[in-house]
């Protein structure tokens, strides 16, 4: 019986400068015509040698936009929602820099069209920033700071919806400034406000 012979692993520095070489020819071209041919030769790396370690491209763009993130922060806990949300949209990591704008603008379609890369791009990389978003929210409605009739299915991504269509659709970066004016002028209002117009609404199967 042959033995298997282990395939060498592709980590540490070497992993790192294709992961790099990654999202520069994602900036470049695109999700949809980036190939792993093209990160060989930026990585100067064989193609061989990316397949060891990823097994197409959706996973290999999706451990680039995790490494160029880094690992998701703690939730911050300063004991007031509007502080937790400025801390973790203003604070290291939290704000769009030209490059992430340019990234997410990349792969913006392959969300829609290719389903593999979606799934994955959601669990690893939306995925543990929206666990973060969650733990904001979830403790402050245990410090009673939002009303029991607040949608938190629609609060909780609202800001980072809001800043993604600045980016996006207007082209602008979000300051400091802007993430706070959206904080006190939309989410604090929404998640205060006693009562809630979804509660006001005709049941339509009455």
């Amino acid at each position: 019986m042959t033995e298997s012979v282990a395939r060498p692993r592709v980590e540490g520095d070497r992993e790192a400068e294709i992961l790099e070489a990654t999202l520069d020819v994602l900036v470049e071209v695109g999700y949809d015509r980036l190939t792993l041919d093209a990160v060989a030769s930026r990585a100067k790396a064989s193609k061989a040698t990316l397949y060891r370690r990823w097994n197409g491209k959706a996973a290999l763009v999706v451990d680039a936009l995790v490494h160029d993130k880094g690992p998701a922060p703690e939730a911050p806990d300063t004991g007031s929602l509007r502080e937790d949300l400025r801390e973790a949209y203003c604070g290291l990591g939290g704000m769009a820099t030209p490059r992430q704008a340019a990234l997410f603008g990349s792969i913006l379609t392959a969300t829609t069209t290719d389903p593999e890369f979606a799934e994955v791009f959601r669990r690893d990389v939306v995925g543990p920033r929206l666990a973060v978003s969650r733990s904001i929210w979830d403790r402050a409605v245990a410090r009673g700071e939002v009303s029991p009739d607040a949608d938190l299915q629609v609060l909780e991504p609202a800001l980072a919806g809001i800043l993604m269509h600045r980016v996006h659709l207007l082209g602008e970066l979000p300051t400091p400034e802007l993430v706070t004016r959206v904080i006190d002028a939309v989410l604090l209002p929404a998640a205060t406000r006693p009562g809630s117009p979804r509660q006001h609404q005709k049941d339509p199967h009455d």
